[in-house]
């Protein structure tokens, strides 16, 4: 969640405070954003992040003022329904209703160095909302503790995970953009490869990782877990091979291998000769060739198409055009 843990390292910094930080805490219906996004509103005026497509921004800002002043949290619905629409006079279409929390922040919150700290160890946080109940000034977000009882009426709550981990095996040219790409959706970029002179940090400012290993000791020194997407994107079979070799028997949320379906094949044949159960079981995970089919065609547009098909496992969807899709967009 790119956005959160921009706002969370934005509430470390005092230059932004104080501020209101407002949270969707509850959609019934269609919406453009699911529960969880966030606006940040310093006294300023400086916004970071979004609640909706732009439609209720600004009435939040003037809102913001008012929390600002009074410093006791205000939650507001909007319903977008059609037969409300009108009377908000500003046609968002959306046909759902949203509740928004506001809250002013004068000091770094807790929660905030949590996330970043949980981020940096590659685990999960729970964050809870007060937004209703008969006392405004015990709204506001917090830390949900570890026994803490379910979430109950006027509060909710958010497991954060950490970012999705990608490891990109292969640093030519082509590796830059999937690297750079994958940054702007927040993701943990490690850039691996057999090579030195591929492998820099020059060459990739946007990786948190850079890495050089023989091929035959890189995936063991990297030790992608059980939710890492890895792409293998050497060109050169000498690396290929080996480096799906080493992946063999781990449990991936993501391989894909980039390369014509036929030299996947070869690799595989090649791995079954020794370890044939294993090579079957990642034949039937490989995404070779990598990426969803958008016609792409130079290392830019292959990225695109590499993450697109990324993002739809993350996201437990098929990357068919969202208007085949049934049921609402966020379900």
């Amino acid at each position: 969640m790119p956005e959160l843990a921009a706002i969370a390292t934005a509430l470390a910094e005092p230059r932004h405070l104080p501020a209101v930080l407002a949270t969707l805490v509850r959609v019934e219906g269609s919406s453009y954003r699911r529960p969880g996004a966030r606006l940040l509103i310093t006294a300023a005026g400086d916004r970071l992040g979004a609640i909706s497509g732009g439609c209720l921004e600004e009435d939040l800002v003037e809102r913001a003022r008012g929390v600002l002043a009074r410093g006791v949290p205000e939650a507001v619905t909007y319903d977008t329904t059609a037969e409300n629409d009108l009377v908000w006079g500003v046609g968002l279409g959306c046909h759902g209703v949203v509740r928004v929390l506001l809250e002013r922040v004068t000091a770094p919150p807790a929660w905030a160095a949590e996330l970043r700290a949980a981020a940096a160890a590659r685990r999960t946080v729970r964050l809870r909302v007060r937004h209703d109940g008969p006392d405004p000034l015990r709204w506001g977000t917090r830390l949900a503790g570890a026994t803490e009882d379910p979430a109950g009426a006027g509060e909710w709550e958010q497991p954060v995970p950490p970012p999705a981990a990608l490891f990109i095996l292969g640093a030519g040219e082509d590796a830059r953009p999937v690297a750079s790409l994958a940054r702007t959706l927040g993701w943990h970029v490690t850039v691996a490869d057999p090579r030195p002179a591929f492998a820099t940090r020059a060459r990739f400012p946007a990786a948190d990782t850079v890495v050089t290993a023989p091929a035959a000791e890189l995936v063991a020194r990297l030790d992608p877990g059980p939710d890492a997407l890895v792409v293998v994107m050497t060109h050169h079979y000498v690396h290929d091979r080996p480096l799906l070799g080493a992946l063999l028997g781990r449990p991936l949320a993501y391989v894909g291998l980039l390369g014509p379906r036929r030299r996947a094949e070869r690799i595989l044949a090649d791995l079954a000769a020794t370890a044939p159960a294993a090579a079957a079981e990642l034949g039937r995970r490989l995404r070779a060739p990598v990426g969803l089919d958008l016609g792409a065609d130079g290392p830019e547009q292959v990225a695109l198409a590499i993450l697109a098909e990324m993002q739809a496992v993350l996201g437990g969807r098929d990357g068919r055009p969202l208007r085949e899709r049934e049921g609402p967009i966020h379900g």
